[in-house]
């Protein structure tokens, strides 16, 4: 009898125990729950991929900034 309280009282431990482990899901931060998150953009001149609200637009596609823009476009 003493070992079957004894194993009752382990297992509650144990399923308190893992119980109090889980964690409730994270939201980012940065940007609020409703928000839709950016499309990436690949550069045309590096390859090197920027959010959609940063992107320099030219004539050949979308670049990370006016040098590489400049380069590329000879503007």
């Amino acid at each position: 009898m003493k070992l079957l309280i004894v194993l009752l009282v382990v297992l509650a431990g144990v399923w308190l125990w893992r119980r109090g482990r889980r964690l409730p899901p994270t939201r980012d931060p940065a940007r609020p729950s409703g928000q839709a998150a950016l499309p990436m953009v690949r550069c045309a001149r590096c390859g090197v991929h920027v959010p959609g609200d940063m992107v320099v637009h030219g004539r050949q596609g979308g670049y990370c900034c006016a040098a590489h823009r400049q380069e590329a476009e000879g503007a």
